[in-house]
């Protein structure tokens, strides 16, 4: 007569491998590509430090001394120690189910506070007169609404509402919406670059590569959705690619290094010597709204910030000189 082993043990389905499983956890809770990559990153920084002992092995010790050699040896920024930070956690509650205690011990790498580097209106308006096609289109968006490079780069066709001047700005940073203005002067320039992109979407659906990446959801819901003008990237990028998810050759948008690197050549070719990103575009929105009269909890709104503290450091830009205080040169 045969052995049949119907223990527990014997009918619990393999465990899938601790990458594989991170991922899945990351695609349940619709995470973005780039915070897949950076979790994945720092979780094998993680194993490797530790000996590449499975994390199940280790514990609170183990987080402590690699976060704190990240501060002590590396000297990584604290921005950067509070990723690896979350990716472990993320790791030891989502997947492996057993919560880490809070870490007291972890040296934690000193958080620097810096004042964001804010162009003059005659400055923006230099910056903005050396570019040229789409990435001005594009850095007029970042400083005339207040975008994030991300935000402008994901932007669709039916995020645009020209009727009421406005932009609609889905899954910003915190997969948060919100709403801003479209900016006037560039309506006319935008209606123009609509209806060149809209000949390219033509061309790509007549030789079959009309599809756009859609969120798993919608492409699930509306399965048509991903061929339609509406959902259209508004800044494609000039080549079709592969998408190393599934595939499918298609249109994405431009890639970030694009507006980047033009954001940077203009404002060399504008002289202008401060530090200038494309983050910088829209902390000059926000300086420049508030020192136009405007109320600082519409400019959180516009900007998409959960707390107003975090808007607060405009007030502290617009003041003139040290701290609003002339100088006693000034009256000699």
């Amino acid at each position: 007569m045969e052995n049949h082993d119907t223990s527990a043990s014997s009918l619990e389905a393999p465990r899938p491998k601790l990458f594989d499983a991170i991922r899945s956890a990351i695609a349940a809770r619709h995470y973005s590509r780039r915070t897949e990559q950076a979790y994945l990153y720092w979780i094998r920084r993680f194993v490797l430090f530790s000996g590449k002992r499975h994390p199940r092995e280790m514990g609170a010790s183990e987080v402590t001394a690699f976060l704190s050699n990240m501060a002590e040896k590396d000297n990584v920024a604290a921005a950067t120690q509070n990723q690896a930070l979350a990716a472990i956690l993320f790791m030891y509650k989502e997947v492996l189910g057993e919560p880490l205690p809070w870490l007291d011990d972890v040296v934690r790498a000193k958080r620097p506070v810096r004042k964001p580097s804010v162009l003059t209106a005659d400055e923006m308006r230099s910056l903005l007169a050396a570019m040229r096609g789409p990435k001005w289109l594009m850095a007029s968006l970042l400083y005339g609404a207040g975008l994030r490079l991300r935000e402008c780069l994901s932007l669709r066709v039916k995020d645009l509402d020209f009727g009421y001047g406005q932009i609609f700005i889905r899954d910003g940073k915190g997969g948060k919406d919100r709403v801003t203005m479209l900016p006037s002067p560039v309506v006319e320039p935008l209606h123009a670059h609509l209806a060149r992109i809209k000949v390219l979407h033509e061309r790509d659906v007549a030789e079959g590569y009309g599809d756009v990446e859609l969120p798993d959801a919608l492409m699930r819901k509306y399965p048509r959705a991903q061929s339609e003008w509406a959902w259209k990237f508004v800044f494609p990028s000039h080549k079709r690619s592969v998408d190393p998810k599934t595939g499918v050759i298609r249109r994405h948008h431009v890639y970030e290094n694009y507006l980047i690197r033009g954001v940077k050549e203009a404002a060399r070719a504008a002289g202008i010597v401060k530090h200038v990103s494309c983050h910088t575009l829209r902390h000059s929105f926000a300086t420049h709204l508030l020192e136009n009269g405007y109320d600082i909890r519409t400019v959180q709104e516009l900007l998409g910030h959960a707390s107003v503290e975090t808007t607060m450091i405009y007030t502290h830009v617009m003041n003139k000189g040290g701290r609003g205080v002339r100088s006693p040169l000034d009256r000699v």
